[in-house]
């Protein structure tokens, strides 16, 4: 026994220089990317703004893959189930895996995530089809306070940032629509397009991938965009509606500690690259550089601050 023990020590040992070296190597073969939405949402863009950087920072390509169904939450399920190893990470949202879990049948709870980074933000905006009758957010509260029901917003699926900002916007407005969850911004921006739904709320990136086939009626932010600077913000407009959802990275609970930090490096290091910030913010995007050191406590106030949401979506009392 004690020579067996020996042998072990011995061995963990010399696996140190190696794990070490590992780490500074990596990554030293291509990278798996999962984005839990279909193709075409603001998920996807990003992952691929992100996509023709990430050789250019590693030496290594990065190949997309899907895997859509309930709002994000059937891949983040099944996150920890994957190999460990660092060579696939997952796109990954809030308010989405706060509120999902409050809900109580996403598969997953928020602290079994592990984010490294969240590196941009996008606000909720409304939009119509540019032929619609409604040419300005007034418009459509009064066609809403005279049609009550009837005003269908087509979103990012339930218990998402957009859920959340159709109630709000409900109460503040003081006016009954109906949200329609779909399985990512792509699908919900097509029903838009397709008649499916009265209007959408969705990001605000949907206005630049769109062009001039939706008309953007009011942002969530707290200041009007550069890349729309006609969108009036709700505030302009009389209703205290700021907010949007973060994405970023996550990996398997079983990545160990350096690997988890040298990713959430990596990503921070193409957030900088003058030509991933052009892209990301002529398309709609506000970066930011939330990296793994910050993780804990940028999470922890997320929870609070979504939990009250929550309430508002009647998820819990």
């Amino acid at each position: 026994m004690k020579r067996t023990l020996a042998v072990i020590f011995a061995g963990l040992l010399s696996a140190t220089p190696l794990a070490a070296q590992s780490v500074d190597d990596f990554p030293s073969k291509p990278m798996t990317y999962i984005i839990p939405f279909n193709a075409g949402g603001e998920s996807d863009i990003s992952a691929r703004f992100q996509q023709a950087e990430w050789e250019a920072v590693t030496g290594q390509q990065v190949v997309i893959q899907y895997q859509p169904g309930a709002g994000g939450a059937q891949a983040w399920s099944q996150l920890n189930s994957l190999p460990g190893d660092g060579y696939t990470i997952m796109g990954i949202n809030m308010p989405h895996t706060v509120l999902q879990p409050l809900a109580g049948s996403a598969g997953y709870k928020t602290e079994d995530l592990t984010p490294v980074n969240y590196f941009h933000y996008t606000p909720n905006a409304i939009f119509v089809t540019k032929d619609s009758e409604f040419k300005t957010l007034a418009d459509l509260v009064d066609y809403a306070k005279a049609n009550p029901g009837l005003v269908t917003f087509a979103g990012s699926g339930s218990n998402s940032a957009n859920n959340l900002a159709a109630v709000q916007f409900n109460e503040l407005a003081d006016i009954n629509t109906t949200y329609v969850p779909f399985s990512g911004t792509g699908p919900s921006i097509t029903a838009i397009l397709g008649g499916q739904t009265t209007a959408g709320f969705n990001y605000a990136t949907s206005g630049v991938s769109q062009g001039d086939a939706m008309r953007m009626l009011a942002v969530a932010s707290d200041e009007r965009l550069p890349a729309f600077p006609d969108v009036p913000t709700f505030k302009e407009l009389g209703y205290d509606i700021v907010g949007g959802a973060y994405r970023g990275v996550a990996v398997p609970s079983l990545t160990p500690e350096p690997i988890r930090q040298k990713i959430s490096d990596i990503v921070t290091e193409i957030n900088h690259r003058p030509d991933f910030i052009e892209k990301m913010e002529s398309a709609g995007f506000v970066l930011t550089d939330i990296g793994y050191d910050k993780m804990d406590d940028f999470v922890a106030a997320r929870i609070k601050e979504y939990t009250a949401g929550a309430k508002a979506l009647g998820i819990i009392k």
